[in-house]
């Protein structure tokens, strides 16, 4: 009998087996959520220039502090015109927020804090402007060439904006992989179809699909099988051939109709393990197509199949599509938590945070692995580690979202 494997060396074997996916170039419109695989600098100083942050005037300081207050205004300038000069040390050039400080001023004055008279500005008495003073300095954020994006990097509203701003208007990102998600069961009836006393509706495949689209892990297709070991063989055959990764759901345990590990073999599939020492989710099975493809085969029960998509899969693909490592969340518990068996518990979980910027896990836990109603409202799981039956509220765990 082929011994359990732990928690820890499932992860390391999936790891080793996935290989990185490649690499496309995308418009930056549409680089939402993919993973940068190239570096982006600095086209030029930022800011380009002496950038005015606030409405009103531009002075030499140095006429204020010789005791003017009253200014002539000698120009305007607004944001997007080219860079002005003031050569009347004793007048001012009004300003708006973005325009390039003009050439003879080194302090801005905002305009709460003046008042216009005709062609004259008049600083608010005993207002005290200093030197630099709104005043976003050419060049004081980032240098020309210096580096803003590292490969790795998930793009996200922030990074969009930096890559843009450095003149990039396609980018290299990690291609996305094409899933196969296959269902597989003679009880499963689609959403909509007229379902029989004795069936059930399809989910896992929509849950699977909708867990790899909001974490940009790849493309889905999604087919159905039942349990006829020829029709499977045909089904995942041709998925295989045309997908970069291989979801199965169901059929993977030791029942008389649970084809999927010998139609696996039967296929070429090398078995890199079967079975992993936790719950839910224990009878997983994972492989490698002999041109490098992997080949999760998640149980059927929908909490099983979503905690193994969650623990293995989606960190699998993402590390596949070249994203950086991210840092390990952690969370307490808020409750006590008993678990007798040798096994590493998936505990679903809902987070909040306290006052004090602690993250607190409260125990949602499913009825049984196929009671995945439970699991509205949660944001993810905790890892409780093998080996320890109880758990004390304040325990602190490793947290997955989903």
């Amino acid at each position: 009998m082929r011994k359990l494997i732990t928690v820890e060396e499932a992860e390391s074997q999936v790891r080793d087996v996935v290989a990185d996916f490649g690499t496309e170039q995308v418009p930056i419109a549409d680089c939402a959520g993919r993973i940068l695989r190239q570096s982006v600098s600095a086209e030029r100083d930022l800011p380009p220039f002496d950038r005015v942050m606030m409405d009103g005037i531009a002075i030499d300081h140095a006429s204020w502090r010789s005791g003017r207050r009253d200014f002539l205004i000698r120009g305007e300038a607004p944001a997007g015109k080219p860079r002005l000069s003031l050569t009347d040390p004793g007048g001012c050039i009004e300003v708006m927020t973005g325009a390039v400080l003009p050439d003879g001023c080194n302090s801005v004055i905002p305009v709460e804090r003046i008042a216009l008279i005709d062609d004259h500005a008049r600083l608010e008495t005993g207002y005290q402007p200093k030197a630099e003073q709104f005043i976003h300095k050419g060049g004081s954020d980032h240098r020309s060439g210096s580096r803003l994006l590292d490969p790795g990097t998930r793009l996200t509203g922030p990074e969009a904006a930096i890559a843009a701003a450095a003149g990039l208007s396609r980018l290299t990102v990690s291609t996305l992989p094409e899933i196969g998600v296959v269902s597989i069961g003679d009880e499963l009836v689609e959403p909509g179809e007229t379902v029989l006393d004795h069936q059930i509706r399809r989910s896992n495949d929509y849950g699977i699909e909708a867990a790899i689209r909001s974490r940009q892990a790849g493309t889905v297709t999604r087919v159905f099988v039942n349990d006829d070991r020829d029709n499977m063989l045909r089904v995942i055959g041709e998925r295989l051939e045309i997908s970069g990764a291989l979801v199965l759901s169901g059929g993977v345990s030791m029942g008389r109709y649970d084809h999927v590990p010998d139609v696996l073999e039967a296929l070429g599939i090398e078995l890199i393990f079967h079975k992993v020492s936790q719950r839910p989710g224990r009878p997983m099975w994972f492989g490698c197509s002999r041109d490098g493809k992997p080949v999760f085969a998640l149980p059927g029960n929908p909490v099983s199949a979503i905690v193994c998509l969650s623990r293995y899969v989606l960190p699998a693909l993402e590390s596949g599509m070249g994203l950086g490592e991210q840092p390990a969340r952690w969370a307490s518990l808020a409750d006590d938590v008993s678990f007798t068996p040798e096994l590493t518990l998936f505990l679903p979980v809902r987070i909040r945070s306290t006052s004090d910027a602690t993250l607190v896990a409260e125990p949602r836990s499913p009825n049984t692995s196929g009671d995945f109603a439970s699991l509205a409202g949660t944001d993810g799981f905790v890892e409780l580690p093998r080996g320890q039956q109880e758990f004390s509220s304040g325990f602190v765990a490793r947290f997955w979202p989903w």
